[in-house]
């Protein structure tokens, strides 16, 4: 057998860069392949015209002198001498016959007698080409989807094959049109020696490389192991590729992007591997686990596929060795060159342990998404390699976190030797604080291990299965029931549950944890034995490591710390059943809570200041954790009571005192303004403060600091100067006569932030009852104000309690509380009645009333929670109340004190008595009613039943211009108005007739208009109807409403005209009946001083009522029809 050349990466590199002294020095039988390519680099026309090629000693001579050595250059040259013009047409007509007459017609070679190969042998160069044109041609014609191998006896020879190689080359060369490289690499692959006839084809057209390469790889099939066709294409790439190994990293890019041809990608990464030095492994590792662990979710399933393909044939007994085999060869022997001499437990080399954790993540990738199925030497030696012994580095850690997933991953390896994978858990747990200490990594296997005990224990195998996934970073599939023997493991020899729950409080919290810190930490074992109720089920304290763990948390907030306390919390109140116990955990200490804020004296407690280092973030930290804590024990409480009390297992909560002491809404405002921090803390903590604390995060007080932020200067404004309480209390005592200083003083005071303040709070609170005196700058009243808006930012209870006590009426023998107020709001407007008068102060007032409104609110339906109807005594009368009667009597009650409240506060826009109202439109009263209507309109939007009940109850007529123009939701009194008329009483029917006739001025709506001619309806029947005296009283309050209606809606003139002169005559007749004379009535052209006058001697006269309602009903008439003629036009 004539052993065939292959083409050398020397000899390739050479001709593809021209290299004229490499190709001189090249031998014989490396130059024969490419002898076509150079005989046409000397006889033919270059394009290359430089001195360097073309003068005596240049580069075609020295070509010239390499070829003058071989004999069969004679031949190669004679090839080039044919006809190529006239040997392309016959080729073209014999592609039109063939497609006529069908494939076994040959127009170039009809006359060929003899095979192709003796035909071959003694023909002439002519001939010879023809015959290779024609042959190519015919396999051409002969291509099908599926990949056939077409028997060829010139293509078969192996003697002939040097001179079949060179006829080849020089027709593709000479003939690029009609045997482009494209398609010569299609037809050269269904032949026996194809692929090295089109090695040596590219090796002559060096610069077809990437073109041959790229066409193999997109035609080529999906899996190439299962199909002759596949497998002869990765073997013409592969010896393409062996020709030129620079390239091959590029052809192997190109599987993956087309997904072809899998079994290539792989020979050419071993290759490459095999071609490197002993101390670089190559990248095989890398890039398996590239292809399986990628995001491309195409090309992991196109290598899943080969590795099933590669099972398949494995296990089918096919003496066909796949290149999965191959790959699974390599793999074995790295494991090997990994594992430590000592077999199981041995001490494994750091510069192994990166390649251990990548070689075994690679393995559970190859079995838990490709289904490779371990041979008993693999599972030996991987079990070998897992229960090494790694040095205590953060390596070493991520080594066995790798290890407990392939234990879990690939169950059989635990059944190879299961004391050998129990002494290895064993020593996990002994060196568990060892490797912790020593690597100073906060996240160690301990906490991996401790939560797959707690999983087991728990019975959630999925839940491990999803750590296992999350931890190799990969979805794998395994199976629930594989899983039963390492289960038994964990719980029975390694891990029990109390074991699990001593172990945990052992492990010491992790200091400065945040949300930085990655991997498997103490907290969340903590967090899976809480929820398992592992701890108080068998009396393990985990109180004071939870306290540990909250002083030792830092920003930004690690995820896992809100459900840690939440789940805490419940355990702490509600309790665990155990036969006839109920056993829970320990709540934290109201001294341990006041020691996180500084002491027991919390009220001298100052804000943390930015201009502190370090324990900042902790110290902060910790204090917004201890109150979500104290917030969420609140609610879970008073969400368990019922059920609590039921079981005489009720807690004791914590008590008022102790929330009334610490800083809530600072803290709450400093997590709002660090969402980047405490971003998964501040929802639930808005939650908690908005159902139990709403007096603490009112909108208006949220925009009020917003507006504050934005004026905020320097905090260091004082450091020039210190300034002293006594200093500013003595201003404040001058300040009628010298208002300078405390001006002065209080604008430094101004620019500072709020928590710089707390010290002066009693100053400040102290001086509005002086601000109060007449003769005060209103400049030291505002500024005075706006100090008390910034101290209220930090300091809100406490502040309202005492501008409270300072404000009010008389002096209170003892303090009002904190839970006073809460109890009665009301008690906020006891207060000196100048304070009514002076609107920068009544806007304190007015924020106070609301803060405690809504903390009442809060208060009565936390008092219902907290004191059940199943725990009152059965003799008692509200224990026969339902729940439904209590909740009633809650809304009935808030209801009155909101209604009493509002009544209040519209009685304070009423002028008092004495009083002397300035006409200027800017006076106090007209501030004050600015005030006080915008509070009510946030009620009567916030609460749209409490218009009602207010408007049932009726107010002066007086300030219904007042209310309804104050007041923008005064329209909702529309919907009720009807309602309102129904009334019996009479004094509620003039208030709805009066209500409506403002109404219609301000809404001029058609809702307005119904409501308006329902009223004039009424008063038309009540006509008829009423007593004399309630008649009188009755139309003599309403006649008035009617010049308004009219001016609203015209078309109510016909209506209200009709019906005043029907009052009117009812009128003249009674007083006609009383025997007295009427005067007479005033036309509508009457002059005004006539009618003025008139009035005026009536007015002095001691008339009858009916006189009087005449004269009124003349005056609406003439009102009625000087808006009729100005609106209609008439004259």
């Amino acid at each position: 057998m004539v052993e065939i050349e292959t083409i050398s990466p020397q000899v390739f590199e050479a001709m593809q860069s021209v290299n004229i002294p490499v190709i001189s020095q090249l031998s014989d039988r490396q130059l024969r392949p490419v002898l076509t390519s150079l005989v046409r680099m000397s006889l033919c026309c270059p394009i290359d015209c430089s001195k360097i090629w073309l003068e005596k000693d240049g580069g075609r001579k020295e070509i010239m002198k390499v070829l003058s050595g071989f004999e069969i250059v004679n031949s190669i040259v004679a090839l080039l001498s044919v006809d190529f013009s006239s040997l392309e047409q016959d080729a073209k007509k014999e592609l039109q016959l063939r497609q006529k007459l069908g494939e076994k017609e040959h127009g170039l070679t009809s006359n060929v007698k003899q095979g192709f190969v003796q035909e071959f042998e003694k023909s002439e160069p002519v001939r010879r080409l023809r015959l290779v044109i024609s042959e190519l041609l015919y396999i051409s014609s002969c291509e099908s989807p599926v990949f056939i191998e077409r028997p060829c006896e010139l293509f078969e020879n192996e003697v002939f094959l040097d001179e079949v190689s060179d006829v080849l080359c020089i027709a593709q060369a000479e003939l690029p049109s009609l045997l482009p490289m494209e398609k010569m690499a299609n037809i050269l692959l269904r032949v026996k020696y194809g692929p090295q006839l089109l090695c040596r084809l590219v090796a002559n057209v060096s610069d077809s490389f990437s073109q041959v390469c790229r066409i193999l790889i997109v035609n080529g099939e999906r899996q190439d192991e299962d199909s002759l066709g596949g497998r002869k294409r990765t073997e013409t790439l592969r010896m393409l590729v062996a020709m030129n190994p620079t390239q091959a990293l590029n052809v192997r890019a190109l599987t993956v992007e087309h997904c072809r041809l899998p079994g290539l990608a792989v020979s050419l990464t071993l290759d490459y591997s095999s071609r490197l030095s002993a101390m670089d492994s190559g990248d095989v590792v890398s890039f398996i686990s590239g292809l399986l662990l990628g995001n491309n979710t195409s090309v992991r399933s196109w290598f899943a596929q080969f590795v099933n393909i590669g099972n398949k044939l494995t296990s089918g007994g096919s003496t066909f060795l796949s290149v999965l085999g191959t790959l699974r060869e390599y793999l074995l022997s790295e494991v090997k060159r990994l594992t430590p001499e000592d077999g199981y437990h041995g001490a494994l080399n750091e510069e192994h342990v990166v390649e251990g954790s990548a070689i075994m993540r690679l393995f559970c990738a190859l079995k838990g998404m490709a289904g490779l199925k371990f041979h008993p030497e693999e599972s030996h030696h991987l079990l070998q390699l897992l229960t090494s012994h790694p040095p205590p580095t953060a390596g070493g850690i991520r080594f066995i976190n790798m290890s407990l997933c392939m234990v879990m991953a690939c169950p059989s390896l635990v059944n190879l030797d299961n004391q050998v994978v129990l002494d290895w858990m064993n020593w996990l747990v002994a060196e568990g604080p060892e490797f912790e200490r020593k690597s100073g990594v906060s996240s160690s296997f301990s906490e991996m291990l401790l939560l797959m005990a707690i999983h087991f224990h728990s019975s959630q195998v999925q839940a491990v299965l999803d750590l296992i996934c999350s931890t190799l970073g990969m979805k794998i599939s395994i199976r629930i029931n594989s899983l039963a023997k390492i289960r038994l493991l964990f719980t029975q020899e390694v891990f029990t549950e109390q074991v699990v729950a001593a172990h945990a409080v052992t492990v010491s919290a992790t200091p400065r944890l945040n949300a930085a810190i990655s991997g498997f930490l103490p907290v969340h074992c903590v967090y899976h034995l809480l929820k398992s109720r592992a701890f108080s089920k068998h009396k393990v304290p985990i109180k004071d490591w939870i306290y540990q763990q909250i002083l030792r948390c830092t920003t930004p907030l690690h995820p896992l710390i809100p459900p840690l306390l939440e789940t805490f919390v419940h355990t702490c109140v509600v309790p665990a059943e155990l036969g006839t116990k109920y056993l829970r955990n320990d709540a934290l200490t109201e001294k341990e809570v006041l020691a996180v804020f500084g002491g027991s004296d919390v009220l001298a407690w100052k804000p943390l200041d930015g201009s502190e280092a370090g324990g900042v973030g902790n110290r902060l930290t910790g204090q917004l954790l201890v109150l979500y804590y104290l917030l969420l024990y609140d609610d879970c409480l008073l969400n368990n009571t019922k059920q609590l009390v039921i079981n005489n297992q009720k807690p004791e909560p914590y008590s008022t005192k102790l929330l009334a002491q610490l800083p809530i809404k600072y803290l709450f405002s400093e997590a709002r303004r660090r969402l980047s921090d405490y971003g998964g803390l501040y929802s639930p903590l808005l939650r908690l403060l908005a159902t139990h604390h709403p007096h603490l995060c009112l909108v208006e007080d949220w925009m009020e600091e917003t507006t504050l932020g934005e004026e905020r200067k320097s905090d260091n404004v004082l450091h020039h100067r210190k300034m002293s309480c006594t200093e500013l209390k003595k201003a404040f005592s001058v300040c009628q006569s010298d208002p300078t200083l405390v001006i002065s003083l209080l604008e430094r005071l101004a620019l500072l932030d709020g928590r710089l303040l707390i010290d002066f709070a009693d100053v400040i609170v102290d001086s509005l009852k002086l601000l109060l005196e007449p003769g005060v700058p209103l400049k030291v009243v505002t500024l005075t104000v706006h100090i008390w808006k910034q101290l209220n930012t930090v300091m809100p209870s406490r502040l309202k309690t005492m501008t409270v006590n300072a404000l009010a009426h008389s002096q209170p023998v003892v303090p009002f509380t904190e839970e006073d107020l809460i109890i009665d709001p009301l008690t906020s407007l006891r207060c000196d009645l100048r304070v009514f008068r002076s609107p920068p102060i009544m806007e304190v007032v007015l924020n106070i009333l609301r803060a405690y409104l809504a903390a009442s609110r809060a208060f009565l339906a936390s008092h219902l929670q907290a004191n059940p109807a199943v725990g009152l005594k059965a003799d008692s009368a509200k224990a026969a109340m339902t729940d439904t009667e209590r909740e009633e009597l809650k809304g009935a009650l808030i209801a009155a004190q909101e209604a009493a409240a509002t009544q209040i506060l519209l009685e304070v826009c009423l002028p008092f008595k004495d009083e002397q109202v300035s006409s200027s439109e800017l006076n106090s009263l007209r501030e004050v009613r600015c005030q006080i209507c915008s509070v009510l309109h946030q009620m009567f939007i916030a609460d749209p039943g409490l218009t009602k009940l207010v408007h049932f109850q009726g107010y002066p007529s007086e300030l219904l211009p007042v209310t309804v123009a104050g007041i923008p939701s005064m329209h909702i009194c529309l919907d009720f108005i009807p309602e309102l008329l129904s009334q019996p009483q009479l004094s509620k029917q003039i208030f709805a007739i009066q209500l409506t006739s403002h109404l219609s001025l301000q809404f001029a709506l058609p809702k307005s208009l119904g409501v308006a001619r329902l009223a004039v309806n009424v008063m038309s029947t009540l006509l008829s109807v009423l007593s004399r005296i309630r008649w009188r009283e009755f139309y003599l309050a309403t006649t008035p409403c009617l010049a308004n209606i009219c001016t609203a809606f015209p078309p109510m003139y016909d209506d209200v005209v009709s019906l005043l002169v029907q009052v009117g005559r009812v009128a003249h007749s009674r007083l006609a009946s009383a025997g007295k004379k009427p005067h007479s009535v005033l036309s509508s052209q009457c002059a005004t001083d006539l009618k003025g006058q008139l009035k005026r001697n009536l007015t002095s006269m001691e008339r009858s009522q009916e006189q009087a309602l005449i004269m009124l009903v003349e005056s609406t008439f003439a009102s009625v029809v000087k808006n009729a003629s100005f609106t209609r036009g008439v004259s």
